[in-house]
């Protein structure tokens, strides 16, 4: 085996034909004979590139409304032989060696998007272009299986200053890269097929494995991979200042964008642990940023803070990073938006260690959510329906505010169950969580942490506050949450509904005057 091989024969056979030319012009330039199917040798043609005929050396014409092209023991044989162990036997059978084969599939993906009938699909499933790729990575040692458009730069670059040669390090990575597209695309294909039967199936496939700073603690290693599609993802986020990112970091990250991708208006949401902590959307992002911290300053300290909209110095100044009195700085691990305005981000750069976040909305448009452990996978589709109504249960019936209902709705579908949010409606623009209570075995519990917590942040016993909800993610089982909640002042109650005691729950609000709200949607995060 050679670390070098000279390119000197190669076979093209592409679908996506983008950059090829100057891939191609590069190879004739130091004599390589090009060999070629089809449409490759009609755009070819069509740029004065000399090639040859498939046919020429299949020794056989393309057929079959083209299903068969490369398929031949002439074809096949030239990419496959051994060149050390098997060359007098090829040279018997008057095989000559194929070099590098430069080959992309048929697009079944854009195929299979269009949900054609089975028969339409079935045609755009690659046979020939498949068996030439595993059979030129099989020999890697011999020859180069290119596969993606993005390394044909950096062979020109190779090939130009080797002398239209390739090392075995690149052909390695060829290889390799080559295997993964064969088995990616007999999945899809498999997936596909299963579903048209009725049969559910998953495979899914990662790539581009980022090492983590540590994982969920110090003593653990972690990586963050890249889902292997051309769909957005959470890992395409461009990381602007910081030092790298822990498994946690990315955990909460997620949670704090899924969070203000449901906002309006100028919002913030900062996260602990995985639960919004503070939240509020203004037409003042300033506002909203200050509203927000104002929920739960002490748990905001090392959180990760989220805006929806372009950050501002005003913004940022918030945090006091210049401040002479160090005690006024504010500690966080990341702050993500959408941009950074270039003032922003220079004050922002103060923080060496500040992981700064862009990112945009489209990587949080999956429309399933996937959680694999112990070799087992859940799989559902997102909880992206609010409310399927909004109704008032007793007879106490104020006004009631949509968008405040929205607003804690938002915050306790991403607060751990049994997740309870306390929000209120500060002025016509602006929304607050002022406490909130998730994780706990009963929802009792989460109550008391969610009032106190706003008791705290709004130094006040008592509530008495009509604008002030509490949100439930699921229902109240009993009256004794109807009870607590009467006992801090609070009047309005949103829950789906849907439990057997529903009407006992409705009573004794009932009794207190107090009015309950049924959505219809639980809301269980675990």
């Amino acid at each position: 085996m050679s670390d070098q091989i000279k390119i000197k024969k190669a076979l093209l056979s592409v679908t996506d034909k983008d950059g090829l030319l100057p891939l191609a012009q590069t190879l004739i330039s130091f004599g390589c004979e090009l060999i070629s199917t089809g449409g490759t040798a009609k755009y070819l043609s069509e740029n004065s590139i000399k090639y040859t005929e498939i046919s020429n050396v299949s020794g056989n014409p393309e057929a079959f409304g083209g299903r068969m092209k490369t398929i031949s023991f002439n074809v096949e044989s030239a990419i496959l032989f051994n060149r050390i162990k098997d060359k007098e036997e090829a040279s018997a059978l008057g095989i000559e060696p194929i070099d590098m084969v430069i080959c992309n599939f048929y697009d079944f993906k854009s195929a299979m998007k269009k949900e054609i009938d089975l028969s339409n699909l079935i045609e755009k499933i690659d046979i020939g272009g498949p068996t030439m790729i595993r059979a030129a990575a099989k020999n890697y040692e011999f020859v180069a299986a290119v596969t993606d458009v993005t390394d044909y730069s950096s062979l020109i670059g190779e090939l130009s200053s080797s002398e239209g040669a390739l090392s075995i390090s690149t052909r390695k990575r060829l290889m390799a890269k080559a295997f993964n597209l064969t088995a990616d695309y007999d999945s899809m294909i498999a997936e596909r097929l299963d579903a048209l039967n009725n049969t559910q199936s998953l495979r899914l496939s990662f790539k581009d494995g980022m090492e983590m700073r540590y994982g969920e603690n110090s003593h653990q290693s972690a990586l963050f991979y890249r889902l292997d599609s051309s769909e957005p993802s959470l890992s395409d986020i461009k990381i602007m200042n910081g030092i790298a990112l822990s498994y946690n970091n990315v955990l909460d990250l997620q949670a704090a964008l899924e969070t203000i991708s449901g906002l309006w208006k100028q919002s913030c949401v900062i996260v602990k642990h995985n639960n919004p902590c503070g939240m509020c959307a203004s037409d003042n992002q300033r506002k909203a940023f200050e509203l927000a911290w104002a929920g739960d300053p002490v748990s905001a300290f090392g959180g990760i803070v989220a805006f929806n909209t372009p950050v501002s110095i005003d913004t940022v100044k918030f945090l006091e990073f210049d401040a002479s009195d160090k005690s006024k700085k504010k500690f966080i691990e990341i702050i993500a938006a959408p941009l950074f305005d270039d003032d922003a981000l220079e004050y922002l750069k103060i923080q060496k260690n500040l992981r700064i976040i862009r990112f945009d909305d489209s990587m949080l448009k999956s429309k399933t959510e996937i959680k694999i452990s112990n070799n087992s996978a859940l799989v559902q589709s997102k909880d992206d329906e609010l409310y399927s109504s909004i109704q008032v249960v007793t007879s106490n019936s104020p006004f009631i505010d949509k968008d405040t209902i929205s607003f804690g709705l938002i915050a306790v579908r991403h607060i751990k169950s049994n997740a309870i949010a306390l929000v209120q409606k500060i002025d016509a623009e602006t929304f607050q969580l002022i406490g909130s209570g998730g994780g706990q075995p009963n929802r009792l519990e989460s109550i008391e942490i969610a009032i106190k917590k706003a008791r705290k942040n709004l130094n006040k016993e008592f509530f008495h506050n009509d604008n002030l909800i509490l949100i439930s993610d699921a229902f109240f089982p009993f009256e004794d949450n109807v009870d607590l909640a009467h006992r801090y002042g609070i009047k309005i109650l949103v829950e789906p509904g849907g439990s057997i005691r529903d009407k006992f729950v409705i009573k004794r609000a009932e009794e207190f005057g107090m009015t309950v709200v049924f959505t219809g949607n639980r809301h269980f995060k675990h």
